[in-house]
């Protein structure tokens, strides 16, 4: 079962400051898109609508650790751990690395819970994740999460 996905894109010219460096927020919509494309490579999609409704994924915790700039057209990978799936949400873990040598530029937290929309209230409601999502991913080994891991 996976437990890791990783992304690897190129910096774009939009997504630097007058600095020449990624603006922060970035760094977020990068962890975003990495956790979109995990599930795609599973077969699945973060936004799905079925007869029962809508099923989403809302973050309810997000973090990154800054550790050196990424600059225009600086190729990154970006590696999403699973840390741990519970009943109702996932936790991930992200490192960015430059490919050109490996030296790690950051490192994330996410936590998105599968939610979907009460019609009745019109709010969302946390739901239980669904077993076909829940077969196919597992959390990483403990040992990939221990303190001498960069994902810790």
């Amino acid at each position: 079962m996976p437990y890791e996905f990783k992304l690897t894109r190129r910096i774009e010219f939009a997504e630097t400051d007058m600095a020449g460096i990624v603006h922060f927020a970035n760094f977020f919509r990068m962890m975003e898109a990495t956790e979109h494309a995990f599930f795609r490579s599973l077969g699945f999609t973060i936004h799905g609508h079925d007869e029962g409704g809508t099923t989403g994924w809302p973050r309810v915790s997000a973090s990154c650790d800054f550790r050196g700039p990424l600059r225009f057209e600086d190729e990154v990978e970006i590696h999403l751990v699973v840390a741990e799936v519970r009943s109702r949400s996932i936790r991930y873990r992200f490192i960015f690395r430059k490919t050109a040598d490996g030296t790690e530029v950051a490192h994330g937290a996410m936590v998105a819970v599968c939610a979907t929309v009460d019609k009745a209230v019109g709010k969302l409601v946390p739901v239980p994740i669904p077993e076909r999502i829940r077969a196919q991913i597992a959390a990483a080994p403990k040992e990939l999460l221990t303190s001498e891991s960069p994902l810790s």
